[in-house]
């Protein structure tokens, strides 16, 4: 258990506590005392690390909604809370035993006060161990996921399993996606880069949706949950080819809700697979295979974004502006003062 890794670490650290003194009694005190500060002092830093980067603002807003949309709305928040209170806990005990510490007569009753801290120590950890086992797997479970930019623009491509949106995000960005021919084979959300003038584009990849509402599996709802909280832009990819197995007509039907229930975000739908079939009146189609369209998307990407400008040349972009004139200053004043 994870209790038992972090009192392990903290008692024998304070196990090698060998103060210095000029008596044994003198000695014996300050081991006594060094083994509750050491302990307390090791078990409060593991349970800070446990929960490093798991608190706003270092865990941004996407993450905090696919950590509760896959282990439940709150459930990382009262563990970290249980933790900070284990912590407050182990530091008022410390400073208790610090006190009956100083105040014990002889060796005897000195291991019995470290005894007693020791216990308590380990009670207060124990009781904690489902929450830092939580903890745990909410720290795996980010670690496959990509941290987002917050400052830099999003475009978040989704739709229907197998559509081709892998391919495409692999077109636009330095991403390198798996492509299959098969559904689902993006489980969980990948990103590249790309440069949209002095900008630095965020590219990101989803699972495909089936928009079977209240029933997705854990892709799906990875996918809707980083469209919802994620997107600057949503490019909602098509296949009117119907190679993907998907009618053309539910993913329309997917388009629509999203646009109705989300309507304040900005969704691009583009037709993918364009070099193997193309409806008419299309009002953007594209291959990722062939590069057909791929100068339009990005013209209307850009349009979406409102990036800075285009990228300067290289000279301009180098060229540092004039320092501004520092004012003249009067000369030194030679010669010695007189008194």
């Amino acid at each position: 258990m994870p209790s038992a890794e972090i009192l392990d670490v903290a008692f024998h650290r304070a196990s090698l506590a060998n103060p210095h003194g000029s008596t044994k009694p003198e000695r014996d005190r300050r081991r006594a005392q060094l083994k509750v500060v050491r302990s307390s002092a090791t078990v409060a830093r593991h349970l800070r690390l446990e929960s490093r980067g798991l608190r706003p603002p270092a865990l941004g807003e996407l993450e905090k909604a696919l950590v509760d949309r896959a282990f439940g709305a709150g459930v990382l928040d009262r563990a970290l809370v249980r933790l900070h209170r284990a912590e407050e806990r182990i530091r008022r005990a410390a400073r208790e035993a610090e006190r009956a510490v100083g105040t014990a007569a002889g060796s005897e009753e000195l291991g019995d006060q470290v005894r007693a801290f020791y216990g308590r120590l380990a009670s207060f950890v124990r009781e904690i161990d489902p929450d830092l086992e939580r903890i745990r797997q909410v720290r795996r479970y980010l670690a496959g996921r990509p941290r987002l930019d917050p400052e830099a623009p999003r475009l978040v491509v989704a739709g229907f399993p197998n559509v081709g949106k892998s391919s495409l995000v692999a077109r636009l960005s330095s991403a390198r996606p798996k492509v299959a021919a098969y559904p689902f084979t993006t489980v969980a959300i990948a990103v590249g880069h790309a440069d949209l003038g002095f900008d630095r584009l965020q590219v990101v990849d989803t699972p495909g949706v089936l928009g079977r509402g209240g029933r997705e599996n854990p892709a799906e709802a990875e996918a809707e949950t980083t469209v919802r909280n994620a997107a600057t832009v949503v490019l909602f990819v098509l296949d009117p080819s119907e190679s993907s197995g998907y009618p053309i007509e539910d993913q329309e039907r997917l388009l629509a809700r999203w646009r109705e229930e989300y309507p304040a975000l900005a969704i691009v739908p583009v037709e993918t697979k364009a070099d193997l079939a193309r409806r008419p009146g299309a009002a953007l189609a594209v291959s990722a295979k062939t590069g057909e369209g791929i100068d339009e998307l990005w013209r209307q990407i850009r349009a979406r974004l409102a990036p800075r400008g285009p990228m300067p040349p290289v000279e301009e972009a180098w060229e540092e502006p004039p320092a501004p004139e520092e004012p003249e200053r009067p000369p030194a004043r030679s010669g010695r003062r007189r008194k």
